[in-house]
């Protein structure tokens, strides 16, 4: 578990991270989320010990991380995955890791060989792509077996394949019970495997939860339904308080009453029903709304939106 409690961090006048409190349950995906500059390479910093916290903590298993006797183990961490010496191989990058914490040389091949660079184990990282370097970054963060991982935007750089890969990787990991927070600026993916959400803008917690809480709290579900007597079940609807909205003749738009719930009023009134289903907003629809007044830049074309 990540714990993060009153996290602040200032350089000079200006605070970078303010007052930051959340927790980053195990055995699930959470999305670390904000615009640029929101503060979440710094948060991930303090986390790690790179970057010395102004006031408040942010602990693993309840430890500060340079309090861990052996933090590889503990926490698996990808900030850049281009800080690796271009010299050594892939191999000779995860031996000099590993033998910092007593890690063998088959585990390092092991690592190689979960992210997929097995057969490019003695080849140099300076000549590797940057999908390649993302992968090798993610062999680094796994080394130690470690019980949380930590990936700054792991996603870039990565290929269909690729992406898809560290899709089942991070969702095995987060079922094994380990804690696994990346930060991501590819909404649609997040959305596909993140279970928890942390997000921030301009240094301060704007929303923390669930996916579909924190979806909810901005754009509550809609239950869509087609019938040839919208006006009538429209009627019924209102009159127990719910809002209802004409899309069309045909169409209403049903606002905190389920498809379950409508279909069991129409039913009870006799109404004959072309379609009944259950809309959401997207994660990046609440993303935007969520930050719309924490983005540090924007454009006139954004502004006026």
């Amino acid at each position: 578990m990540i714990v993060s409690q009153n996290l602040t961090k200032r350089y000079g006048e200006t605070t970078v991270v303010d007052d930051l409190t959340f927790t980053v349950r195990p055995g699930v995906v959470t999305g670390f989320l904000g615009p640029n500059g929101a503060g979440k390479s710094t948060t991930m910093r303090m986390l790690v010990g790179l970057d010395r916290p102004t006031h408040g903590d942010i602990t693993i298993g309840g430890r500060r991380y340079h309090d861990l006797p052996d933090p590889v183990r503990h926490l698996g961490v990808m900030l850049d995955a281009r800080s690796v010496n271009p010299g050594r191989t892939a191999l000779n990058h995860l031996l000099v890791v590993g033998e910092t914490h007593g890690i063998s040389r088959a585990r390092a091949h092991e690592a190689l060989e979960m992210v997929g660079l097995g057969a490019v184990a003695d080849k140099h990282a300076g000549g590797f792509s940057l999908g390649m370097s993302q992968r090798l970054g993610i062999a680094t963060a796994l080394i130690g077996d470690p019980a949380a991982l930590v990936l700054d935007e792991p996603v870039n750089g990565l290929d269909p394949d690729g992406v898809l890969w560290l899709r089942h990787l991070l969702v095995r990991l987060a079922a094994e019970g380990r804690t696994v927070f990346l930060s991501s600026h590819l909404m649609s993916e997040l959305s596909l495997i993140a279970e928890d959400l942390v997000v921030i803008g301009q240094g301060r917690l704007l929303a923390t939860g669930t996916v579909d809480d924190v979806i909810e709290s901005v754009a509550p579900k809609t239950t869509r339904v087609v019938t040839p007597d919208a006006a009538r079940l429209a009627d019924v609807i209102q009159a127990s308080g719910v809002e209802v909205r004409r899309a069309d003749e045909c169409t209403l738009l049903v606002t905190a009453c389920t498809a379950r719930e409508v279909g069991v009023i129409a039913g009870a009134q006799g109404i004959t029903l072309y379609e009944l289903a259950t809309e959401r907003a997207s994660l990046e629809e609440a993303f935007m709304h969520i930050t719309r007044n924490a983005v540090e830049y924007t454009s006139h074309e954004e502004a006026a939106v």
